[in-house]
C-alpha cells in the first residue's frame, strides 16, 4: 500500500511542478495536461525501475517524455518551451530538496537522498 501511495504523491508532486512552471512564462497549463504529463513521467520512471534498470537511467528515461509532451500541450514558440522547462525542473528540485530532506521522501529524484 505504501508503494501506490507514495507513487500517487509522486505523480501529484510532478504534476505540481508543471503546472507552477507553466504559469510562470507562458499562458500555462490547464491542471489535467500537467496531471497528464505528471503522471507519463512518474509511470514510465516506475516502468524502468520495474525492469531493474540501473538508477542513472531511471533517472534519464522520463525527461524526454515530460519534454515532448510539455510541447505538444504548451503550444508555444521553442524559446518560451524551454524556458518553461527550465522553470519545471527548477521548481521540481525545490520540491525534492524539500520532500527529501523534511519527510525522506525520494521517490523524485531517487538517486539524490538529502536524509537517511
Amino acid at each position: 500500500m505504501r508503494y501506490y501511495f507514495d507513487f500517487l504523491l509522486a505523480v501529484v508532486l510532478t504534476s505540481l511542478s508543471y503546472f507552477v512552471g507553466s504559469c510562470l512564462f507562458s499562458n500555462g497549463l490547464s491542471l489535467l495536461h500537467a496531471f497528464i504529463i505528471g503522471s507519463a513521467v512518474v509511470l514510465l520512471g516506475a516502468v524502468t525501475e520495474a525492469l531493474k534498470a540501473p538508477i542513472w537511467l531511471i533517472i534519464l528515461v522520463p525527461f524526454p517524455i515530460g519534454m515532448i509532451i510539455l510541447f505538444l500541450f504548451l503550444d508555444e514558440p521553442v524559446q518560451i518551451w524551454f524556458i518553461t522547462y527550465l522553470m519545471t525542473l527548477a521548481f521540481y528540485s525545490v520540491i525534492h530538496v524539500f520532500m527529501s530532506f523534511f519527510f525522506k521522501f525520494h521517490s523524485l529524484i531517487p538517486a539524490w537522498k538529502l536524509s537517511k
